[in-house]
């Protein structure tokens, strides 16, 4: 008896979020922190979609001594410093070309290119095109200061 053969559908993992990719990789607990205290983590569940230039554990160590707890604490300066970490759309590395890109915050930052090393405002993307949902993270190594303020001048 000859019977009718029906592939199995194809399985595939939905993307996630910005917010919810991040969260799954385990590499980003001080940004998350960050985030929420910036009221940050909804805008990045929403469509979007988004680029995140996201600072790396070691971007957060490198904050002078207390800059971090005081940085957490000043609501309206952490907010605007995130927000210089975040365009609208998604830009992908390959899409990452030399000169200005404006961020959500309304500031602008410097994308170079030497010897195949890709900087933004300075920082090396260490890890690029995490791909979600509602755009693409790229792992920076350095945190964006706006106009390089001391952070330890948040306190």
């Amino acid at each position: 008896m000859g019977g009718i053969y029906t592939a199995a559908p194809a399985r595939t993992r939905p993307i996630k979020t910005i917010t919810a990719t991040a969260v799954d990789s385990g590499r980003f607990t001080t940004l998350l922190t960050a985030l929420k205290a910036a009221n940050l983590i909804d805008t990045l569940r929403t469509p979007g979609p988004y680029t995140l230039f996201a600072p790396s554990e070691a971007a957060f160590e490198a904050l002078p001594a207390g800059g971090l707890k005081a940085l957490l604490k000043d609501f309206r300066r952490l907010q605007t410093i995130l927000t210089c970490h975040i365009l609208s759309g998604a830009v992908h590395f390959r899409d990452l070309k030399p000169g200005s890109i404006r961020t959500i915050e309304g500031s602008s930052l410097l994308v170079a290119a030497n010897g195949g090393v890709v900087t933004v405002n300075g920082a090396a993307i260490a890890m690029p095109d995490l791909i979600a949902s509602n755009g693409v993270i790229h792992v920076v190594d350095t945190l964006f200061m706006r106009k390089n303020p001391s952070v330890a001048a948040a306190a």
